[in-house]
């Protein structure tokens, strides 16, 4: 089975980086479930999925990870053209004011993505106040934090691939 980040890292099919992945494989599969938990949810909550890609995407892309921002980009495309997912997949950019519960989401993804150690309490109540319910700010720091620890997998993976 080909993981995600092993595509995204483009992890050669044989070889001493893919034998050590193989020798990890239960944590790799733990990886994609993670992945599937945090990006295709049973229960979505408030977070849609196709915004849950879009964040991704733009997470992804503020990292300059190519193969993540691909398969985000990707996975983004399944859910249709709808404007404010691709949108939001564009770093830099931000919702309409009057949606202030996707900005909150936008803000609080770019905060943590590129600067973790500034965000605070605040932060978690600016979403409250936004009006998101707690079961969805758990959501979406989940999606986060995985997406996050999926990129600096994606990029040690990516240099050790370029060595081997």
């Amino acid at each position: 089975m080909t993981h995600v980040i092993e595509k995204a890292a483009n992890v050669p099919a044989t070889g001493p980086l893919a034998e050590a992945l193989a020798m990890r494989g239960k944590l790799m599969d733990l990886t994609q479930a993670s992945y599937e938990a945090a990006l295709l949810p049973v229960d979505e909550g408030q977070v849609p999925a196709s915004v849950r890609a879009a964040l991704a995407c733009r997470m992804a892309r503020i990292c300059q990870q190519a193969g993540l921002s691909q398969h985000y980009a990707d996975l983004l495309q399944r859910y249709g053209r709808d404007a404010d997912p691709y949108q939001l997949a564009q770093p830099g950019t931000r919702p309409p004011k009057e949606q202030t519960r996707l900005g909150a989401m936008v803000a609080y993804v770019d905060l943590v993505t590129q600067s973790p150690r500034d965000a605070t309490k605040a932060d978690i109540d600016a979403l409250t106040q936004a009006g998101l319910e707690e079961a969805d700010i758990v959501r979406l720091a989940g999606l986060v934090a995985f997406v996050n620890y999926q990129l600096r997998v994606t990029a040690v993976l990516s240099v050790m691939g370029e060595n081997s």
